[in-house]
């Protein structure tokens, strides 16, 4: 039913730190009394939330820009790659408003100005829900917990893009979470730039949750979150020292035995040509001693091959990391040129040629390290959350599993599951990447 209110379209791209920022400018025009909508044909006007990481994220956000023009006509651009606004007007010149990211009351203020609310907004009929509008299943939910990044890795742009390191309050989170979940949310994935950093650039000082004080601090904060009953998961987080407290938290079934830590290398040579932080420290060793204090332990990783400057001995030491760090889920990226990024200015780039064949040969060694760890799974009883049910059956995730990112269970034949139901299950079979499972009872 038309409800005579303006209606505005929205695209998301990039990682789920963009999602929440959409989320949240979702959430403020929904109160603002408009309707969104999923197709062009039905909005009054479009809003593209960009990513800007990598030269084929610009061409897809481009791309986007371009298709939105061409089906709907009034477009406004915000996100990463609107902090440099003439890479986007300079190719579509008749888009309304160009802001960068975390822009939220500009891209708000950008749809008020060339669509205008009417003054049809009940705020007792049309209830935006406490934890405002999400565009993840009902079930799960990312919590950022922080924007910008304090370090500058030679080959990222982050920093230029969103800014130095700036905490949420730990009260803030703490609310967002809780509002979460008690709107059904089972899963709460932690993401920031750098999770490991939480509260350095506020002192760690202590703030207040449900009339307690809690410092604001990765460990207090994962302490917080654990008392909430729900799955805790753990991404984009630096080996620094202190990570090592966590690690017990997930011994004893507090958090999600998971961390997602970006080691991008295994070179000390091209990790301090990355200028990565934590490079110093004795990762493997610090791998071996988390898995030591808890066997369940999962690790994903992303790692870059081709780095200027990276010779056939520093991958071999890069071959050798992955083979002895076991890392359960890997992905890797072919170095690209970023424009903006330091690494650009090395002496030394790989051969395209020679980048494609490390990439393989990288993707081969890992792809039997993943497969062996998930054969190891065969015969064991998991606790599994449902995302989807469909005609053929049920499809989740072990804990060991991030949405969109990693592995799936297959439970064939189990319709009558809905998403976000908790079942245990024996796994059966295991591929490289997921798993098949049956109920049990």
């Amino acid at each position: 039913m038309d409800t005579g209110r303006k209606k505005v379209g929205f695209i998301s791209l990039g990682c789920p730190k963009a999602l929440v920022d959409s989320e949240r400018i979702l959430t403020q025009l929904k109160t603002d009394g408009y309707d969104i909508v999923p197709s062009y044909d039905q909005a009054d006007i479009v809003v593209v939330n960009t990513c800007g990481f990598i030269d084929d994220a610009k061409r897809e956000s481009l791309e986007t820009i371009g298709e939105a023009l061409q089906e709907n006509g009034k477009v406004i651009v915000t996100g990463c790659m609107g902090g440099e606004a003439e890479q986007i007007t300079s190719v579509h010149p008749s888009v309304l408003s160009v802001t960068g990211p975390q822009a939220y009351e500009e891209v708000v203020s950008a749809v008020h100005k060339h669509v205008p609310a009417l003054n049809t907004h009940d705020p007792f009929t049309d209830l935006v829900p406490p934890q405002g509008i999400k565009l993840t299943p009902r079930h799960y939910a990312y919590l950022k917990i922080s924007e910008g990044c304090n370090h500058r890795c030679t080959f990222c742009i982050i920093p230029s893009l969103r800014g130095d390191l700036v905490s949420r309050p730990v009260g803030d989170v703490m609310e967002e979470a809780q509002r979460l979940v008690e709107a059904g949310v089972q899963e709460l994935l932690v993401i920031s730039q750098d999770t490991s950093a939480y509260g350095i650039d506020i002192k760690y000082r202590t703030g207040f949750w449900q009339g307690r004080p809690l410092k604001s601090n990765m460990q207090a904060l994962c302490e917080a979150l654990s008392s909430l009953g729900v799955w805790v998961r753990l991404h984009y987080v630096y080996p620094y020292p202190h990570v090592d407290k966590i690690i017990p938290l997930m011994t004893e079934g507090k958090l999600l035995p998971y961390l997602d830590i970006p080691f991008q290398h295994g070179s000390p040579g091209v990790l301090k040509a990355m200028k990565r932080p934590a490079h110093a420290e004795n990762t493997l060793e610090r791998i071996h001693k988390w898995r030591d204090l808890c066997p369940d332990l999962t690790l994903r990783s992303t790692f870059i091959v081709g780095f200027p400057g990276e010779t056939d001995q520093d991958f071999d030491v890069l071959l050798n990391f992955i083979e002895q760090a076991q890392l359960d889920r890997v992905g890797c990226f072919q170095y690209s040129a970023v424009e903006g990024a330091k690494a650009n200015d090395l002496p030394d780039p790989v051969p395209e040629q020679l980048k494609q064949e490390r990439f393989e040969r990288f993707m081969e060694v890992q792809a039997k390290i993943s497969s062996k760890r998930l054969q190891a799974k065969i015969g064991k009883t998991l606790e599994v959350i449902i995302d989807e049910v469909d005609g053929e059956g049920a499809i989740g995730r072990t804990q060991s599993d991030a949405p969109e990112i990693d592995g799936l269970v297959f439970l064939n034949g189990e319709t009558e599951l809905l998403p976000g139901d908790l079942v245990r299950a024996k796994i059966f079979q295991a591929d490289e990447h997921d798993l098949w499972a049956e109920l049990s009872h």
